[in-house]
């Protein structure tokens, strides 16, 4: 469920954020919410790091790869770092 909030901007920064949001026939809001999605994308990197995860084991998922196989590449790759 969204929920209301209240934004203070100045009037030169409301008249571009109208402008662009109807060159984009999109409202105020929908602009607002956007931009706000997209900082916190960039921003929040446990999100990244999680969604990075996601879309490893899909790959191997996809390949076929076993957690078994997984796990003894990590030993390796331990072992040999040491």
């Amino acid at each position: 469920m969204a929920t209301q909030m209240i934004i203070r901007l100045d009037e030169k920064t409301k008249e571009r954020l109208n402008r662009l949001a109807r060159m984009e026939g999109k409202s105020m809001s929908q602009m607002v919410r956007e931009i706000i999605e997209e900082r916190l994308r960039e921003r929040d990197i446990g999100a990244y790091i999680d969604d990075l995860w996601d879309r490893i084991g899909n790959k191997l998922t996809s390949k076929g790869v076993t957690e078994a196989e997984v796990k003894k590449a990590i030993r390796q790759s331990r072992r040999s770092s040491r």
